[in-house]
């Protein structure tokens, strides 16, 4: 597998593309006006216990609080959290905090339409092949290793350095760390440290607002998206290569010499295609290659994807047909959520199939291929509707809620009235203030289709309406009126 990240770099904006064997997998975008928070570490003031709901609100400095559940809030005991599994329960939050006290806390998911930042009192701090639980003093393996010998070297090779470097905490083995050596443990560990100790004197401050900053995309890549498969980390913008080289000289010296600039004078992005993969990803129909189509609609509660069979008939009989262009559009899901940044609630109406087994290896095509993108994701049986649904682990907006907003012409419900539809509302106002005012005359103002309509088609109910009216309806035509506003004006 050949896999590449391209760099987009401008003083407003950092785009991060993945390039697996020349498709496009996932864009990352972080704008200035607007970075992320997720791994971000606050002092907070909670401001309100919703006992109802489990939750506090916590003032953490941003516009909008924090929301605190009680399962994000309860301590480390014995080394593990309760979260009601294994015999745990979760404490009543009004045991946990009250209103006024002062938290630590870190964000887990990123604010979300009218939602604040979710956040935990767990604290973690992520390098490149450790995560730093402060409180803890277990040593967890990423369950992505699977080699029993190498998680057993990797999980003593840890507790020893900790040992010898008097360090009271706990810690997470990343993925990439499979293969690593001592010195490159050891390292990451003395950088987590240090980190903690400047995190433990800001402690001091009793101000709400941030006390750690997640890096910026552009090392966060190098971080955490950097594998043995990457063979190359093409960057437009010449001072973000130092600083890449820099980060790589002290925690991923094998990789310095993949990090090159892009001095071409097409947009490194067009080069690749990218820029018309981010259009299509913004699109609501994804055409496959059999000729079926997806339609993705994302709201706020949840995700629909409806797979239809479009032009593909097949060769054989139609339930090898639509068995086929089902587990196209599995492996087309996998993609494109994991390329727009779906997470949440999704569920996929498939296309109906009669075979029992045909049903049971479409759901296990679609969960190994979700899986592949490392993202936690659960996958639910078809129902005997068809219906598949998925819950993928959410941090931060989709591509889509990064990159546009609702329509102001149809306020985000994506249709408008018809001309018609305007007409026969235009009918019922006048009915309704010539009743109740009884004016001789009116002038109706609309945009440049309804008032065509009115002229052509409907001339004929308008007249009939002027002689139940016994008035007189003037139109004019104004292209400030969106195609369903009028205005019905006595005069």
């Amino acid at each position: 597998m050949s896999e590449e990240l391209l760099l987009s770099v401008t003083p407003q904006e950092t785009r991060v593309a993945i390039i697996i064997n020349g498709v496009l997998r996932e864009i990352l975008i972080e704008r200035q006006r607007a970075r992320g928070l997720v791994g971000n570490i606050y002092r907070g003031r909670v401001a309100r216990v919703l006992p109802g709901m489990q939750a506090a609100f916590v003032d953490i400095g941003l516009q909008r609080s924090a929301f605190l559940h009680a399962a994000n809030a309860v301590p480390k005991i014995d080394d593990r959290v309760s979260r009601g599994v294994d015999g745990g329960t979760v404490p009543d939050i009004k045991l946990l905090v009250r209103e006024g006290d002062t938290v630590v806390v870190q964000v887990l998911k990123d604010p979300l339409g009218s939602k604040g930042a979710r956040v935990t009192t767990q604290l973690s701090i992520a390098s490149r092949y450790l995560v730093l639980l402060p409180g803890s003093s277990r040593v967890g393996i990423s369950q992505r290793i699977t080699q029993p010998s190498e998680r057993e070297r990797l999980t003593q090779q840890v507790i020893e350095l900790s040992t010898q470097l008097d360090v009271k905490a706990g810690f997470i083995v990343r993925t990439v760390a499979d293969g690593a050596s001592v010195e490159s443990l050891k390292s990451d560990l003395l950088f987590l440290v240090r980190s903690w100790e400047v995190i433990r004197e800001r402690l001091n401050s009793n101000d709400v607002g941030l006390l750690h900053e997640d890096l910026p995309l552009t090392l966060r890549t190098a971080r955490d998206l950097v594998t043995e498969e990457t063979t190359r980390i093409r960057v437009d913008d010449q001072a973000t290569v130092e600083a890449l080289r820099d980060f790589a000289r002290d925690f991923l010296p094998q990789t310095s010499c993949r990090i090159e600039y892009y001095s071409g004078a097409q947009p490194i992005f067009y080069l690749f295609g990218v820029e018309e993969g981010i259009q299509e990803a913004l699109a609501t129909t994804v055409q496959l290659q059999s000729g079926g189509t997806l339609v993705l609609e994302q709201t706020e509660s949840m995700t629909t994807i409806d797979v239809n069979t479009g032009g593909y008939v097949g060769r054989h009989n139609l339930e090898e047909t639509l068995f086929r262009t089902n587990l196209e559009a599995a492996s087309a899901i996998a993609r494109e959520l994991r390329l727009r940044n779906i997470g949440g609630i999704i569920i996929v109406d498939f296309i109906d199939m009669e075979e029992t087994e045909h049903r049971h290896d479409l759901v296990r095509v679609l969960t190994q291929a979700l899986h592949r993108d490392g993202v936690g994701v659960q996958v639910a049986d078809m129902s005997d509707f068809g219906l598949v649904q998925i819950v993928r682990k959410r941090s931060r907006p989709s591509l889509e809620r990064a990159m546009t907003e609702a329509c102001t012409a149809c306020e985000g419900y994506g249709f408008q009235k018809t001309a018609q539809t305007v007409c026969y509302e235009i009918f019922r106002e006048l009915m309704r203030q010539s009743r109740a005012h009884h004016f001789q005359a009116y002038t109706v103002l609309g945009s440049p289709p309804v008032i065509d309509m009115l002229l052509d088609e409907e001339a004929g109910a308008l007249a009939d309406l002027q002689d139940l009216m016994q008035g007189v309806v003037h139109l004019q035509v104004d292209t400030l009126f969106g195609h369903d506003s009028y205005d019905v004006v006595p005069m």
